[in-house]
């Protein structure tokens, strides 16, 4: 999808259109096949990893949007702008914001967001849904360790791509369950959690 990286002069080269042709025919495909409320799509327009920038990521993540709106599937999860590669983040001006009022459905943003990050994007109106990837691997336990405002064990990257089955995937321990489950509240917000029982905050 990207112009950086696509050079194609066929109907899957040139304008956004065209650019954005191939994916969307994979989502027709796909839920016409096993139905629309079982897909979901991960965008990344602002990402360069391996060098597959855009010139417009804007214009990009909104035409996605829209287009996708014609497939009505479950979410649309887009990565934020300040993620540009796998291993750093950047401060940047610019927003989801347009793609978000663009896409008619669930709408999930992930990307280097803390608990409080999490809190505030949600209660902005910025997103549905805050998606957690490297915090989650690290942290089996993370909406408890939410609930809680509980310290949270750090990731370590080193492990991330291993062929060893265990280490760096379910080796990180959960909260010691004999501490009280009270601790940390004092103070902190609490949003609906969509992963926690009915009658539980996080």
């Amino acid at each position: 999808m990207k112009d950086e990286v696509n050079d194609r002069t066929d109907q899957y080269g040139g304008s956004l259109e065209n650019r954005c042709r191939f994916p969307l025919e994979v989502v027709e495909a796909v839920a016409a096949e096993i139905g629309p409320e079982r897909v979901g799509v991960r965008l990344s327009p602002f990402g360069s990893h391996s060098d597959s920038s855009d010139s417009n990521p804007e214009a990009l993540g909104v035409y996605m949007a829209n287009a996708l709106n014609k497939y009505n599937i479950l979410y649309a999860h887009y990565i934020e702008p300040r993620v540009k590669t796998n291993t750093t983040t950047s401060e940047t001006n610019e927003s989801l914001a347009s793609a978000r009022n663009a896409f008619k459905g669930t709408f999930l943003v992930a990307g280097a967001h803390t608990r409080q990050s999490g809190i505030q994007v949600i209660e902005s109106g910025g997103a549905d849904l805050v998606v957690y990837g490297r915090l989650f691997l690290a942290n089996p336990d993370l909406p408890k360790r939410f609930r809680l405002n509980a310290p949270l064990n750090k990731y370590v990257r080193e492990t991330f791509y291993t062929q060893d089955p265990v280490k760096g995937y379910t080796d990180y321990p959960f909260l010691d369950e004999g501490k009280d489950d009270g601790a940390g509240e004092k103070g902190g917000k609490h949003v609906r959690c969509p992963f926690l029982e009915e009658d539980e905050q996080a």
